[in-house]
């Protein structure tokens, strides 16, 4: 047997990036339900960020990391499995921190569904998006791969998830939230006026961009211990 097919043989060891993309999706659907409060010069952060946006660009992280370790193949199986629990997360946890009294508001079923199905579509269109794209880079400067496949997978992910969850538009998926389509100032400051989900989205994805470019010092310090990637199976 040749080292190669010793190494075929041998069960990938994905199990670490399975259980940290499980604990980033289901801290990401519970920090979601809290706003971040405080004040950026005149916006108001509790209007446009919740800690959910803070936790949630991790699972990039582990899907580049798990693709630097394995290739492409076993980095959508850590996916495919981060796709089922956010799912299941978006339908239990809001009802469930409702009824420990830590989030005021109750969802209601049709707006759960709703957000349940933005919830995954979002989350495995954009960290496919982001396998693809990191196996496409992988072979440039350490540093390209990360960061496009994370930028291009979170400006996706953002666009599906505000859509579906809000446009008006996308009501046959379930009831639309009348406070998310009120016109306010985007960003909660400029004099343009837009959907208050677009001001949601932008804040997102600001946060998301940000985290895609700080990630690469424990990108680039968990890779290096891995003189050479595994062999991808």
């Amino acid at each position: 047997m040749t080292q190669a097919q010793a190494v075929q043989a041998q069960p990938p060891r994905i199990l670490p990036f399975v259980l940290a993309m499980a604990v980033v999706v289901v801290a990401s659907n519970i920090a979601v339900q809290f706003p971040v409060q405080g004040q950026l010069g005149s916006i108001q952060l509790a209007d446009i960020l919740t800690y959910g946006a803070f936790t949630y660009p991790v699972a990039f992280l582990v899907t580049d990391l798990a693709n630097r370790r394995y290739g492409p193949v076993l980095a959508r199986k850590v996916v495919f499995i981060g796709f089922a629990v956010a799912v299941i997360c978006s339908l239990v946890f809001p009802p469930l921190l409702y009824k420990m009294g830590l989030v005021p508001f109750e969802t209601e079923p049709g707006r759960l569904g709703r957000i349940a199905a933005a919830s995954g579509a979002a989350f495995l269109v954009g960290q496919l998006l982001d396998v693809s794209v990191f196996n496409r880079l992988r072979r440039n400067s350490w540093w390209r791969a990360p960061v496009f496949a994370s930028v291009f997978g979170s400006v996706v992910d953002t666009a599906i998830f505000f859509t579906l969850s809000f446009a008006a538009i996308f009501a046959i998926l379930g009831p639309s939230d009348a406070f998310s389509l009120e016109q306010a100032p985007l960003l909660g400051h400029f004099a343009t006026t837009a959907p208050r989900w677009i001001s949601w989205g932008l804040g997102d994805l600001g946060v998301k961009l940000l985290i895609a470019v700080v990630a690469l010092i424990p990108y680039r310090l968990i890779a290096m211990r891995w003189r050479q990637p595994a062999l991808a199976v």
